[in-house]
C-alpha cells in the first residue's frame, strides 16, 4: 500500500504538472528520456519499501485493498505535489528568468527526484518521520544515495547524453529548499487527510 499510494499520488501530480507546463512553456518541461531516467531512479528508491519498518498501530488489524481509499489519497496528495512543481516553474521563469530549455529541464529533473524521495518519508508513515517513526536503514540509504545521484547526474556523461546540463549552486540550493518546504506542507496535509478520512496508508 505504501508503494501503490506513493506511486499513484506522485505520478498523478507529475502528469498534471507536465500538462500545465506544456501549455505555458515554449519547450517541453522534460523530455521523454529524462522522464524515464527520473522515474527509474525514483523507483529504485521505492524498491527498498518491502524492507521498511511498519508502525505497530498499522499491524493491529488486517488490511484490505480499498480502491476508494487509493483514489482519495491520489486526488488529495497528487495536486499538492503538482502545486510545488508549479512553484518551481514560476521561480525559474519569473524569478530567475530562465528561458534555456536544457537548464529548465535539468532543474526540474533533479528537483523531482529529490522532492519525491523526501516526500516518500512523509507518506510512508502516519506519524512524524525521523522523530516518531524511523524507516529501515535500507530506505534511508537509498533515499540519500539516489537524491545525491539525482543532483550529480547533470554533471556526468549520462546527463549530457539525455540533454541535461550542469547547474549552479544557487539552483541546487533552490532544489533542496523547495523540497524541504514541500515536506512541511505535506506534513500539514497529512494531518488534514487523517482528520477527514480517519486513515493514512
Amino acid at each position: 500500500m505504501k508503494y501503490i499510494k506513493l506511486s499513484t499520488s506522485f505520478n498523478f501530480g507529475e502528469v498534471v504538472s507536465v500538462v500545465i507546463a506544456s501549455l505555458i512553456l515554449p519547450f517541453l518541461p522534460e523530455t521523454p528520456i529524462q522522464l524515464l531516467v527520473e522515474g527509474l531512479l525514483y523507483d529504485f528508491g521505492q524498491l527498498t519499501l518491502p524492507f521498511d519498518n511498519v508502525d505497530e498501530e498499522y499491524l493491529r488489524k488486517p488490511r484490505k485493498f480499498n480502491i476508494t481509499s487509493l483514489r482519495n489519497f491520489m486526488l488529495f496528495m497528487g495536486p499538492i505535489s503538482s502545486a510545488f512543481d508549479i512553484i518551481i516553474f514560476a521561480i525559474l521563469l519569473f524569478g530567475l528568468h530562465i528561458r534555456d530549455a536544457a537548464t529548465f529541464q535539468t532543474i526540474w529533473f533533479s528537483y523531482s527526484i529529490v522532492s519525491n524521495l523526501l516526500g516518500m518519508h512523509i507518506i510512508r508513515t502516519s506519524k512524524i518521520p525521523f522523530l516518531q517513526s524511523n524507516a529501515h536503514k535500507f530506505v534511508y540509504f537509498s533515499s540519500i544515495t539516489l537524491a545525491i545521484i539525482g543532483i550529480l547526474i547533470p554533471f556526468t556523461w549520462l546527463g549530457n547524453l539525455i540533454g541535461l546540463v550542469p547547474i549552479s549552486l544557487t539552483h541546487i540550493s533552490l532544489i533542496i529548499l523547495v523540497s524541504i518546504l514541500y515536506c512541511f506542507v505535506a506534513m500539514l496535509a497529512k494531518k488534514v487527510y487523517i482528520k477527514n478520512y480517519g486513515e493514512w496508508i
